[in-house]
């Protein structure tokens, strides 16, 4: 799945937190700049998520970038720069992390933890 993402001047560790649910980052745009507001008119052919980062762009630039999703029918995620808080959002989105060929080993990194009652 390849995804656009809107706000965050610099991204950390995110690219490998899209990459375990199978997100490659198509475009990054840090969305601080007020010519980010209207001078894209039209998302990159071949994105299927976008992912504002609602910390860090302005009402105006998120509007601009959800309108855009809408018009383009392309889902649309909205949360703060954090690692928890994409995992939740993307989580709530119905998106799964890839499970890697050992995840029957009980002590793989990237099996999903069963939830505590």
């Amino acid at each position: 799945m390849n995804a656009m993402l809107v706000g965050a001047d610099t991204l950390g560790n995110i690219p490998g937190v899209l990459e375990d649910f199978g997100i490659t980052i198509d475009r990054h745009i840090s969305g601080r700049n007020s010519a980010h507001q209207r001078k894209i008119d039209h998302l990159p052919v071949g994105t299927e998520l976008l992912i504002l980062f609602t910390d860090f762009v302005g009402h105006n630039v998120m509007r601009h970038f959800r309108d855009l999703a809408a018009h383009h029918q392309i889902r649309c995620i909205m949360c703060r720069r954090s690692i928890c808080a994409l995992k939740q959002s993307l989580d709530a989105a119905g998106l799964q992390t890839r499970q890697c060929a050992s995840c029957s080993s009980a002590r793989c990194a990237n099996k999903p933890k069963k939830r505590q009652r």
